[in-house]
């Protein structure tokens, strides 16, 4: 009777230690702490090398100062140098995105829940308790982050800082009232959402789908914060701006400006929606009335977007002839390095003889060492007379080209003295037209490579029905092949535009000065600044706003892929 009842007292004991974990969701809650553990070391990484840098960034855009990595505070002061009052356009919108994604949010989640008629509103509490304790964190970051950097500065002029000074003054960083006041706050509030999240799993109705439901309503709290955030600070900094122009005895047109060009973009928006749902009307004069609404939308849109230019005319100019380098260099590069790809696909996927050694010799330009290529094109395309280029054009009975060195638009070369083409209509410098050559060598035969394999995957049987349909090769490659290697244009084209809006490396090394800032992108003006200039407020700035640029274009790809990307 003692030893049952010793054994009995142990294994009470031993379910009061286990009881947390104890039944089915005790070892789904253990389960999901062992997965998070496990993963927190790919957590730390993608902080480390991915987010962290990119807060860095945003951190540093609203400082101001040269030579100072820690400057003073001047708020959307650098996007207001870059791009004039249309920094408080684009922060206003990138609020409204905020919001409307957190809508978009809800109703998926909402829609979720519907299906499998569960009530999701559990999890709310614990997603937004969650949400303030990382936004809390996040603050307590951006208050250490600028002490930190201050480190150095408090070294005094001669004192060696060993790694015993170092520990101290990180300690006293730590110790200040303000760090240890928001750290305190983010500890206490993510503790209780810890604490509340646990009391949700343990209590409220299970489900294979509240995982779903927390990360739902977890991204919408977190993404309306930061649409709060965005629009306070936009507020705010147009109201100063106000001020400060009231005691300058200057006008500004912020608010004008702001609410013409938005009332502009959405009226464009709305013009793209109505003229997309005209086809499906099966009343004619319904689908007449919506294109006739769409272009008379569309009119108006152009009348209130008329406002740009002149915001344009107020920023940096030397930014906006980057923005449209960049884009020169993107529409004639995309273009003519996919036909060249896919012809030489097309060629190379036939049964000729050598098409291993053909492949091979395209591919090889992407895997030689860039700088020793970009160097050699350098020589090649000189502006000297004897360049070999030149040598040969010379042969030929023509005159040479200045290549590298000539600021002109190739459109204005074309077109001769005779002809005055004046901004973008002269169209890409001959020196950025060069440059286009050379990655277009570089990347063809990369391309090559990705769309053999696209067209690898196409079933053989499906020409041959085209065929004995009566289908020629032109209509069997219109309907056939270009509809299967959608996938594949999608991924290329994805690639394509994010490499050429962040194409620095080949363009920085075949610049030369004679071409009078012409093949400038924008990665090269921004490392400029942030190298030469030393600006890195303005820079990072600079460096956000490219960001939202490749991330815009990244997201019309997107849609476009939708409507057209057919797989299978």
């Amino acid at each position: 009777m003692a030893t049952g009842t010793a054994t009995g007292t142990q294994t009470a004991k031993a379910e009061t230690r286990t009881g947390h974990f104890a039944g089915r969701r005790g070892r789904k809650l253990k389960e999901a702490i062992l997965g998070y553990l496990f993963l927190a070391p790919a957590f730390i990484i993608i902080f480390t090398f991915g987010l962290f840098p990119l807060a860095f960034s945003a951190y540093q855009s609203s400082l101001a100062g040269i030579n100072k990595i820690v400057g003073r505070p001047d708020g959307l002061g650098n996007y207001v140098k870059a791009i004039d009052n249309l920094a408080y356009v684009l922060m206003f919108w990138l609020a409204v995105v905020l919001v409307y994604l957190a809508i978009r949010s809800t109703i998926k989640t909402v829609r979720l829940a519907r299906k499998y008629d569960e009530n999701p509103w559990y999890w709310l509490l614990p997603a937004a308790v969650t949400a303030v304790g990382l936004a809390l964190f996040v603050r307590f970051f951006f208050t250490l982050l600028p002490k930190m950097l201050d480190i150095p500065s408090q070294v005094a002029r001669g004192q060696e800082l060993t790694r015993e000074l170092f520990l101290q003054l990180i300690g006293e960083t730590f110790r200040l009232p303000e760090v240890q006041g928001t750290l305190g706050t983010a500890v206490v509030i993510l503790l209780l959402a810890g604490g509340v999240s646990y009391l949700s799993y343990r209590f409220f109705p299970e489900s294979p789908r509240r995982n779903d439901y927390f990360s739902g309503f977890l991204q919408v709290v977190l993404l309306l914060l930061g649409a709060a955030f965005l629009g306070w600070v936009t507020y705010t900094e147009i109201q100063l701006a106000y001020a400060e122009a009231f005691e300058a005895g200057e006008s500004l047109e912020i608010w004008s400006q702001m609410v013409t060009i938005s009332a502009g973009f959405v009226m464009l928006i709305l013009s793209y929606v109505l003229w997309k749902s005209s086809s499906d009307r099966s009343s004619t004069l319904s689908t007449l009335l919506r294109m006739g609404g769409a272009m008379m939308l569309a009119i108006g849109a152009w009348v209130l977007i008329a406002e740009l230019p002149r915001a344009i005319a107020a920023g940096n100019e030397d930014w906006w002839q980057a923005l449209q380098v960049t884009v020169f260099f993107a529409l004639f590069t995309i273009p003519l390095q996919f036909v060249i790809s896919l012809t030489l696909a097309t060629v190379l996927f036939q049964a000729i003889k050598g098409k291993t050694a053909f492949r091979m010799i395209f591919f090889l330009p992407f895997i030689a060492p860039l700088v020793g290529t970009a160097a050699a094109f350098r020589i090649i395309f000189s502006g000297r007379a004897n360049a070999p280029v030149n040598t040969i054009l010379t042969t030929l009975g023509f005159e040479p080209l200045g290549w590298l060195n000539e600021p002109t638009g190739i459109f204005q070369l074309i077109a001769g003295t005779g002809v005055d083409l004046s901004g973008w209509m002269a169209g890409p410098s001959l020196a950025l037209f060069t440059i286009i050559l050379y990655n277009v060598w570089t990347y063809v035969g990369f391309d090559m490579v990705i769309f053999l394999a696209g067209l690898g995957a196409i079933p053989f049987e499906l020409y041959e029905a085209a065929s004995i349909d009566g289908a020629g090769r032109w209509s069997q490659f219109r309907h056939v092949t270009i509809p299967l290697l959608s996938p594949t244009i999608y991924f290329l084209m994805l690639l394509a535009v994010i490499g050429t809006f962040k194409a620095f490396n080949r363009i920085y090394v075949m610049r030369l000065g004679a071409a009078l800032g012409t093949t400038d992108t924008a990665s090269v003006v921004i490392f400029e600044t942030f190298n030469r200039d030393t600006r890195y407020g303005y820079a990072s700035a600079l460096a956000m706003i490219l960001l939202v640029i490749i991330i815009v274009l990244t997201v019309i790809n997107n849609r476009i892929a939708e409507e057209r990307v057919f797989y299978g």
